[in-house]
């Protein structure tokens, strides 16, 4: 009959207690109960599976959001999405990072809905000291109404990255050198929210929302930050993404989905700023 050294059992446990570790972390990481709060929505918002997926529901009455419970000052934030399904119109589901009060930074993915069988539009903004006006927009490769996809906001004191199932769509680099404002300085929450805007969401507002419809629900889940929530220290929480950058494989990803889906780039928008586009149009995207 076998039997442990006292080596041997110390380091079984040591093991076990790991494996039990990994596992806890595992399931802390994504837990919407300790994470998150709602915000808003009279109870159409709801936290369900234990605190492993969230749903937001849109009536004529009212939509729903949410936030987390803390701010942070740069940091990877990653929610996975299952977008509202057949006709979407005029319906806006929302994950962005935003501070408070006037002169605010927000970093935004807004995807707005669509009539049956045609494409969600994925929006993109930056806003620093409260001014934007530095949209993107995307159609995805893929139906975002028939699965979870994940959909990645990188920030940090260089860049802010946008991805969608770890694919680079979009890069907006620090070029405060150049006086373009760029949020480094306020602390900012992840916001989610599904709501009407049937006054522009959806081909430029001529679409509106039909509510026999409704309700329409949005799902989220596996919400995980690597970041530190303001007050703590940056080295006791593992914050993994204060320098990310893209690598060739990144950068040639990014390139073929602007090449191949984006459907709306503000520099190259001359009607809108006949006066010429912001300077940082005219730095390489990398």
């Amino acid at each position: 009959m076998a039997t442990f050294s006292d080596s041997g059992a110390l380091s079984y446990l040591s093991m076990l207690l790991l494996s039990i570790l990994v596992a806890y972390c595992a399931t802390a990481a994504a837990d919407f109960y300790r994470d998150a709060e709602i915000t808003w929505g009279d109870g159409r918002a709801k936290i369900l599976d234990g605190g492993r997926m969230l749903t937001l529901s849109l009536d004529q009455q009212s939509g729903s959001g949410f936030q987390s419970k803390n701010d942070y000052l740069f940091g990877r934030f990653d929610l996975q999405l299952k977008l509202v399904p057949g006709n979407s119109a005029g319906t806006v589901t929302t994950f962005f990072l935003s501070s408070q009060g006037a002169g605010h930074d927000e970093i935004d993915f807004e995807f707005l809905g669509n009539t049956s069988g045609e494409p969600y539009t994925v929006h993109t903004n930056v806003y620093a000291q409260g001014k934007g006006d530095k949209e993107q927009r995307f159609h995805l490769w893929f139906d975002p109404t028939a699965a979870f996809h994940t959909y990645s906001i990188v920030w940090n004191p260089q860049r802010i990255i946008f991805l969608v199932d770890n694919s680079p769509i979009r890069v907006f680099n620090n070029h405060k050198s150049i006086g373009i404002p760029f949020p480094t300085s306020q602390p900012m929450r992840v916001q989610c929210s599904l709501w009407n805007a049937d006054d522009w969401a959806t081909q430029g507002g001529r679409v509106k929302t039909d509510w026999t419809k409704a309700p329409f629900v949005a799902y989220y889940r596996n919400f995980k930050i690597d970041g530190c929530p303001v007050g703590t220290s940056g080295g006791s929480c593992g914050f993994q993404s204060q320098t990310q950058e893209l690598d060739a494989k990144g950068r040639n990803r990014m390139r073929w989905v602007q090449e191949k889906h984006m459907i709306y780039n503000y520099c190259a928008d001359v009607r809108r700023f006949p006066q010429g586009t912001s300077a940082e149009c005219k730095r390489p995207r990398f």
